[in-house]
């Protein structure tokens, strides 16, 4: 698992307030981890100030799961990169 990922793990599961081992890359956070849309805020902007990032909140519909965030955070981190 690379850097990046591991980090948006713990971050996620930091938030969460549940064990890494819980997290895999599917799981939907409010489905299987109670996640309501103030976690998920907590999560968008805990991910903007670690990464030295800007997402939209509009990123969050995709912001579902591991797999889901760590792309809008690859995304984020290329564009950004581009500035």
């Amino acid at each position: 698992m690379d850097g990046q990922r591991e980090r948006v793990r713990e971050i996620v599961c930091t938030v969460l307030e549940i064990d890494t081992d819980a997290l895999t890359g599917q799981s939907l956070f409010k489905e299987e981890h109670g996640a309501d849309s103030l976690r998920a805020i907590e999560i968008l902007a805990m991910l903007e100030k670690t990464f030295s990032v800007d997402i939209d909140q509009a990123e969050l519909s995709r912001m579902i799961n591991l797999d889901g965030v760590c792309q809008v955070v690859a995304e984020a981190t290329r564009s950004s990169s581009l500035r």
